[in-house]
C-alpha cells in the first residue's frame, strides 16, 4: 500500500477517476479543502508581476476558481476544462448572464458555430467564459491560446502527469506561467495504516514526490521551476465522517484496490483501526502533503532536439 509510485505509470484507473466523480454531489462535501489550497495559491500570486489576458482552469470542477481568478485579473478571458460533463453544466449556468436576451442568445450560439472545425465536440459557452470537456492530456485547444494555466488538486487524478505537463506546455505562450496544486506522497498515512491494520488487502493512491514533478517540468520545456509543500492536517470526531470526506474528494481509482464492497466486520475493524488514532485531543487526525509549484513556458522544443528560442523570451523578469 504504497503512497509513491514511479511518476511515469501511476496506477489510476481513469474510468474509475470519471465514476467516482460522477457521484460526488456536485463536489459539495469536498469543497472546504479545495477553497483553502485555492486560497493559498492566489495569496503566492501576489508575488508574481503578471496580469494574464488568457486564462485556463484544467480541472475546473464547477468553476470556484475561475470566479476567484476574475476578482484578480477582470479583464482577462477564462477558459474551464473537466473531463466530468455534470461539473461543466453546473459551471456553464453559473456565468451565464442572469438576463440574457433572446438576440444575445443567438449571438452567442452564432459565436459558438463560427469556431468551426477547430473546436471540440464538447465546446460551450456561457457568454462570460467557455468551457471544454476534455481530458488534462489531450484538451483539442489550439497551441499557445493561454499565458496563464491554473490547476487546484487536480494533477494527482490522473494516471500520466508527464503527458499533462507537455499538453500544458503546448497550450501556453512563451513565457506562459503554469500554477499548479495536488496531494503529495504523505498524503493519508494514517487511513493508509488504519487499512493494514484492519487487515484491508486493498491499494491505495499513488501520489508523485515534488521533485519528480520539478524534473518532468524541465523535460517538458518549463524554466523556473519552483515546488513546495505543506502539511494540512485535518481533525475528526468520528471515522465515519473522516471516511465521508475521504470519499466526497475523490475515494480510490486506483488499479489493484479492493473489488466491491466489504461486509460490515471489515467495515466495522476500518472504524475501529481508526478510532485506535485517536490523539490526545481526543479527536482522529488526517494528514494531506499540499504540493504547489509554479513554472514557466520556455523555448520551443522540437523533434530535432534542439530548442528555438523566440526573441520575444529573451530577458524576462
Amino acid at each position: 500500500m504504497s503512497s509513491t509510485q514511479s511518476p511515469a505509470v501511476l496506477a489510476i484507473n481513469h474510468q474509475h477517476v470519471q465514476q467516482q466523480f460522477a457521484r460526488r454531489q456536485l463536489l459539495e462535501p469536498a469543497r472546504f479543502l479545495l477553497d483553502e489550497v485555492a486560497a493559498r495559491m492566489l495569496d503566492r500570486l501576489q508575488y508574481i508581476k503578471q496580469q494574464p489576458t488568457a486564462v485556463l482552469d484544467a480541472g475546473c470542477g464547477l468553476g470556484h476558481g475561475i470566479e476567484a481568478l476574475q476578482k484578480r485579473y477582470p479583464e482577462a478571458k477564462f477558459t474551464g476544462l473537466d473531463n466530468q460533463a455534470l461539473f461543466l453544466e453546473a459551471a456553464k449556468a453559473r456565468f451565464m448572464p442572469k438576463q440574457q436576451s433572446v438576440r444575445g442568445f443567438k449571438k452567442l450560439l452564432a459565436r459558438v458555430a463560427a469556431l468551426g472545425a477547430n473546436a471540440p465536440e464538447s465546446f460551450v459557452t456561457s457568454g462570460l467564459v467557455d468551457f471544454v470537456e476534455a481530458d488534462l492530456a489531450a484538451s483539442g485547444l489550439e497551441p499557445n491560446r493561454f499565458d496563464f494555466i491554473w490547476s487546484n488538486l487536480a494533477l494527482h487524478w490522473h494516471a500520466n502527469p508527464p503527458a499533462v505537463f507537455k499538453e500544458w506546455y503546448r497550450l501556453l505562450e512563451v513565457n506562459g506561467l503554469l500554477m499548479f496544486s495536488c496531494f503529495g506522497p504523505a498524503t493519508l498515512p494514517e487511513l493508509r495504516q488504519a487499512l493494514e491494520v484492519a487487515g484491508w488487502q486493498t491499494r491505495t493512491m499513488a501520489f508523485v514526490d515534488m521533485h519528480d514533478f520539478g524534473d518532468m517540468l524541465m523535460e517538458s520545456g518549463f524554466i523556473d521551476p519552483v515546488m513546495d509543500q505543506q502539511m494540512i492536517t485535518l481533525t475528526y470526531k468520528t471515522p465515519q465522517k473522516l471516511l465521508a470526506d475521504v470519499r466526497a474528494l475523490g475515494g480510490n481509482p486506483s488499479i489493484g484496490r479492493q473489488p466491491g464492497l466489504l461486509s460490515r466486520a471489515a467495515l466495522a475493524r476500518l472504524h475501529q483501526a481508526l478510532e485506535q488514532q485517536r490523539k490526545d485531543d481526543g479527536l482522529i487526525h488526517l494528514s494531506f502533503e499540499l504540493i504547489n509549484g509554479h513554472a514557466w513556458r520556455g523555448a520551443s522544443l522540437h523533434s530535432d532536439g534542439v530548442a528555438h528560442i523566440a526573441i520575444s523570451s529573451i530577458g524576462r523578469k
